[in-house]
């Protein structure tokens, strides 16, 4: 089999050493079925990873990437055949085991999910871990008690991939949507997405009472921090937040108060480890419920060889929507526009 081509991580005395290489095939890890990488996506993950800017792979050399789509090249599962598409988000891709930033990829067959009826593998990573997780938040507020008409939901970060995807899922279920960033100029591309408000960073990043006036029916928290202790004080009785993220910091300084005399309930979200039962059905209530004209007007799509610098961008809070790697083609998709 031929060789191929990766962005890998290496160590670099007491730094991270990025570049592409080529590779050959024994080199990848062991797994039931090899797969035609032909997409991949960027997240703020693999912003860290790739730029060394924080600790994701757990060891080297790695080839990054929590998420690749593509074609089953060869199969030793009965599960999976030659010619299926299919998709891998989470699992440790990139981490602990090589990842979608590569042109193939040997992944364990438990790992993979069908490519759903109604995404191609384009939009599939336009999706991609952002995509999932903002569904699996959604789910499990929905499943905590979540509905429509209960009061307004909270999104916070909502110009990055989850938080972008979270409020137009909610937004489609029909709540109303309260969006809050830092980025106040893009308030058109929230509002394009279904929020019904924007309220600026600031409202929540402060020190707050442990307990202040109830306002929210629900939230999807990308970011942590005093944020997250904020809206936990400001939830409606028994609200949920699902919480999935931790730019502004992971330790949380709160009281029991919200829990034991409101019964708020804080909700974590695992994306990366989630059972592949529960992964199958929410990709497909992704693939029926996104509007796959809005996510193509909220996609780019980069050349493989531009991960680098797409990386260093994400980092610095310089992207907005989603960004989708062309792994297998230097020249953007047609299906996903520059926004």
């Amino acid at each position: 089999m031929e060789s191929f081509r990766a962005l890998v991580l290496e160590k670099a005395g007491d730094g991270i050493r990025c570049g592409f290489r080529t590779i050959e095939p024994a080199a990848l890890p062991p797994g039931e079925v090899l797969i035609e990488v032909t997409h991949s996506s960027l997240n703020y993950k693999d912003g860290l990873a790739v730029t060394g800017k924080g600790k994701i792979a757990r060891s080297y050399p790695m080839v990054p990437g929590i998420d690749l789509a593509g074609v089953v090249r060869e199969s030793e599962s009965p599960a999976f055949a030659a010619g299926d598409p299919v998709l891998a988000t989470g699992w440790g891709l990139g981490e602990i085991q090589f990842g979608g930033y590569a042109e193939l990829a040997r992944v364990p067959a438990e790992k993979l999910t069908p490519l759903p009826n109604g995404l191609d593998a384009p939009r599939a990573m336009a999706l991609g871990t952002a995509g999932f997780t903002a569904v699996l938040a959604v789910q499990t507020l929905e499943e905590h008690g979540l509905r429509p008409g209960t009061g307004p939901i909270l999104v916070t970060g909502a110009t990055g991939g989850v938080g972008s995807l979270a409020t137009h899922l909610l937004s489609k279920q029909g709540h109303e949507i309260v969006a809050v960033t830092g980025r106040t100029e893009l308030t058109p591309f929230l509002e394009k997405l279904g929020a019904s408000r924007i309220l600026p960073r600031q409202e929540l990043a402060r020190t707050s009472k442990p307990l202040e006036s109830e306002q929210w029916a629900g939230a999807v928290d990308t970011v942590g921090g005093e944020m997250l202790t904020t809206m936990l004080a400001q939830m409606k009785r028994a609200a949920g937040v699902a919480c999935c993220g931790n730019a502004r910091g992971p330790e949380l300084h709160t009281t029991v108060f919200p829990f034991i005399l409101r019964g708020v309930a804080l909700l974590g979200i695992d994306s990366n480890w989630c059972p592949t039962e529960r992964r199958v059905l929410l990709w497909q209530r992704l693939a029926a419920d996104v509007d796959l004209d809005l996510l193509d007007s909220l996609t780019r799509t980069v050349p493989f060889s531009d991960i680098p610098e797409a990386a260093a961008q994400i980092v610095d809070g310089k992207l907005h929507g989603r960004t989708v790697i062309a792994v297998r083609d230097d020249t953007p998709h047609t299906a996903a526009r520059k926004s």
